[in-house]
């Protein structure tokens, strides 16, 4: 049976919640200390795990006592780990504070997420049990940019989430088949600030004139715009609940809406659940803690009467 292949970040996050966010030269209390196993690529592994899809990872974790912890939370997800490797040094870290409406501030030290290669690539990919490949922007863009070169040449399916925004090759657009991003890195991609549903379509469809088979741009509380190459567009609107952390939102919807596309769901069912599943994710702290399972989405779908 092929997989759902995710490359990309395994990380220790460090959450301090704050009442706000402190000033430039500011020295704050802070009113809360939690661990969590993080980072976007074992995030959207998780969530795409625990909506069902059949996942497994390749990524880097360190020498420190976060590898163990990281790589065994994977794997109570259902994540196959056999290929998140181990190198010198230490795992990522990802420094997070929380204010008390649930916003966030990210700060990243990559670690061992750096120093996954396209030697590590070769090694351990086998492309003919890949039905598609999930990418981030949390480890080398070098070998980010070879994955998609290696997935092209073995006809996979590419999904790139550029999270933190790069400036991505003309020569990769027409290898991308499924781009999601946020309003922030659709900014700084394309140079359109999204701040309604007509922009976040006019950066998709500029997306799509340079090659890319579909975009999907998250709105956060707005919900999400998608359009592809075929010509479909559909606006699916937030559900309204209590934020307690937004910190794994977009890796949420992400995993979520590959499981049920790669499930055989339509793409407007399939964006209705991983909006559905982003908003269970942000009522809990943390990032892979927060993240739901297929059955409580079902289930939040059916309070909500989405369907």
């Amino acid at each position: 049976m092929k997989k759902l292949l995710v490359i990309g970040s395994v990380n220790m996050d460090i959450v301090s919640g704050v009442k706000q966010f402190p000033l430039p030269g500011e020295t704050i209390d802070s009113i809360s200390l939690s661990y969590f196993p993080g980072g976007k690529g074992a995030n959207q592994a998780v969530a795409a795990a625990r909506s069902g899809a059949n996942c497994y990872m390749i990524g880097a974790v360190g020498n420190d006592g976060f590898a163990d912890k990281l790589t065994h939370e994977l794997a109570r997800s259902g994540v196959r780990v056999d290929h998140v490797l181990r190198k010198q040094g230490a795992s990522g870290i990802a420094i997070i504070t929380v204010n008390e409406e649930g916003e966030n501030n990210i700060v990243i030290a990559k670690g061992s997420n750096s120093k996954l290669t396209s030697a590590d690539i070769d090694e351990h990919v086998h492309w003919e049990a890949v039905y598609a490949v999930l990418l981030q922007n949390e480890i080398s863009w070098d070998t980010t940019k070879y994955v998609i070169e290696q997935a092209k040449t073995a006809s996979v399916a590419v999904w790139l989430n550029p999270a933190p925004a790069v400036s991505i090759p003309q020569t990769l657009w027409s290898s991308i088949d499924t781009f999601i991003m946020n309003e922030t890195e659709t900014a700084v991609i394309t140079g359109i600030q999204v701040d309604n549903e007509q922009s976040a379509l006019q950066a998709a469809m500029l997306l799509i004139a340079k090659g890319v088979k579909r975009v999907i741009i998250t709105l956060g509380e707005h919900g999400c715009v998608y359009a592809d190459v075929q010509g479909e567009q559909y606006s699916i609107p937030a559900i309204k609940v209590k934020a307690v952390d937004t910190t794994a939102a977009g890796d949420t919807f992400i995993g979520a809406f590959a499981a049920a596309s790669f499930a055989g769901e339509g793409t407007k069912q399939a964006l209705v659940y991983a909006v559905a599943a982003s908003a269970l994710a942000v009522t809990k702290a943390g990032a892979q803690s927060s993240i739901p399972t297929r059955e409580e989405v079902i289930s939040f779908i059916g309070m909500n009467k989405l369907v």
